[in-house]
This record gives C-alpha cells, sequence and structure tokens, in this order.
C-alpha cells in the first residue's frame, strides 16, 4: 500500500480518544453528581453539551485569590475525573 493511501484512511477513521485507566469523561457523569479531577477540585455537574457547567466547591490550587476559583464555571466536557 502506498503511504498516501494509509494516510487517507488513518485521517477518515481518526483516531479514538479514551480516558485515563481509572478515569472517566465528565460528559459521561449523570446531571447532578460529584466529581473530583486529578488536581484536587471537587465540584458537582450541573449541565453538560459540547462544555460543561458546574459547581466547584473545593479546589487544591495553591493561589493567593483561592476563592476565584470557587463558583458556577464552565470547563471542557472531556475534562478526565475519578470514577
Amino acid at each position: 500500500m502506498k503511504i498516501s493511501t494509509l494516510v487517507k484512511r488513518a485521517l477518515k477513521n481518526g483516531p479514538k480518544f479514551r480516558p485515563a485507566k481509572g478515569m472517566m469523561y465528565l460528559k459521561d457523569l449523570p446531571i447532578g453528581k460529584m466529581f473530583e479531577t486529578e488536581s484536587g477540585t471537587r465540584g458537582v455537574l450541573i449541565e453538560c453539551d459540547v462544555n460543561a457547567r458546574v459547581i466547584i466547591l473545593s479546589s487544591n490550587l495553591n493561589d493567593d485569590d483561592s476563592s476565584y476559583h470557587l463558583g458556577k464555571k464552565i470547563i471542557a466536557a472531556k475534562t478526565e475525573i475519578y470514577k
């Protein structure tokens, strides 16, 4: 097979992305359930389309203004969370 044929097939089928072992995507979580990310951020899923609307309850980010990270936020629906 020619390389160009292989490239066309690879681009047509596209890569299949999966979350890391022991994790799942935020878009797969039922609405109203709590989640925790790898960085220790905890929250509740409110709505999920292309992006996810969440309420962040706690965050482990070391910042001067840590209250900035709390409250309603919009994050990616493909954010990896723990099961």
